[in-house]
């Protein structure tokens, strides 16, 4: 007898491990269209999630880890020209202990780099601690699109005027960079655009600085130690005398001042030195007032002086001679002369 093949079951027929029954939303029994339906959505919303990371990383709004190396920390010419060692070891030491606490600021380069707009010392800090084998060298970083380079400098003296004690003279010197750079077209813009929420006598000052810059930019070794009221003396005489700063850039090329005190005591002698001088000849051009003529003195008698002072027209008498009756007499004569 001739045997007939069988062919598979089907298996929609076939018992299934809970009992025959078959669950009605797995994709095996789902229609083809809640198929596509469902991943169609599922699609969606992963490209909604993309979206919307995009959009928080080119707000500001996403904390990015970028290694130190790939950051640029001479893209803006920092306003601060020196640093506390004290305040790095501070910082390094916190960082190395706590953590990166809050995030720097940087705007994209390309290429994967990453120009930096604040946050120089933490950046200086952890690739301090990377140079030790001491964390992943990973900084935590904002990503900003400024319109130019004038919101980038603006976004960075904002940040360090909160953060950072900055002086007079780091203040003047990035305005003067920032107009020398073409940034802004002159000082008075660069000022209102960089400090324009400070002040207006602060404003002011740090105009005055922006004189000292000018002269003494890369001559001094402590710039930052000048204090307000010096600084403001020094600005008037550099303003006023160029031959003078011209010599004061030569004497201090000649000096090597090892502390900030010494450099202000030089200075500050300088500008006394200028103060008198001008003092000096201001005295010698300003025309002098007429001295008084001396009064006319008399003696008719050795106990009696009579003065008369010409610039009041007034007669003076005095001396033991005069009693209580020559007085009287004398008034008795005159009231008969008046009359």
């Amino acid at each position: 007898m001739a045997r007939k093949r069988l062919t598979p079951a089907n298996p929609l027929f076939l018992d299934t491990s809970d009992g025959g029954k078959t669950e009605p939303n797995t994709p095996q029994n789902r229609p083809p269209i809640a198929n596509v339906a469902a991943e169609s959505a599922s699609t969606a919303a992963i490209e909604a999630m993309a979206s919307e990371l995009a959009e928080a990383r080119e707000s500001g709004r996403m904390i990015l880890r970028i290694p130190v190396d790939q950051i640029d920390m001479g893209h803006l010419v920092r306003d601060r020209t020196a640093v506390n060692e004290e305040d790095m070891e501070a910082l390094t030491t916190s960082l190395q202990k706590r953590g990166q606490q809050t995030p720097i600021e940087v705007t994209p380069l390309g290429d994967g780099r990453y120009g930096l707009i604040s946050g120089w010392r933490r950046c200086k800090a952890i690739a301090r601690l990377r140079d030790w084998e001491v964390g992943d060298g990973m900084v935590l970083a904002l990503e900003r699109r400024p319109e130019g380079a004038a919101e980038a400098y603006q976004a960075m003296v904002e940040e360090n005027e909160i953060r950072a004690d900055l002086s007079y003279f780091e203040r003047a010197r990035i305005v003067a960079v920032a107009v020398n750079q073409g940034v802004f077209e002159t000082k008075r813009a660069a000022l209102q655009g960089l400090f324009g929420t400070a002040s207006r006598p602060k404003r002011s000052k740090i105009g005055s600085f922006i004189t000292v810059v000018e002269h003494l930019d890369g001559h001094l070794k402590f710039p930052e130690a000048i204090g307000e009221r010096l600084g403001l003396r020094l600005s008037r005489q550099l303003e006023s005398y160029e031959d003078k700063a011209q010599h004061l850039r030569g004497d201090l090329v000649m000096e090597r001042f090892e502390t900030s005190e010494d450099e202000l005591a030089f200075l500050t002698a300088w500008v006394s030195g200028c103060e008198a001088e001008e003092a000096g000849e201001q005295s010698l051009t300003r025309p002098k007032k007429p001295k008084p003529p001396p009064p006319l003195e008399t003696r008719p008698r050795p106990d009696m002086r009579l003065r008369y002072h010409a610039k009041d027209n007034r007669l003076e008498i005095s001396g033991a001679g005069l009693t209580d009756a020559l007085r009287e007499e004398l008034a008795a004569w005159l009231a008969s002369r008046e009359s």
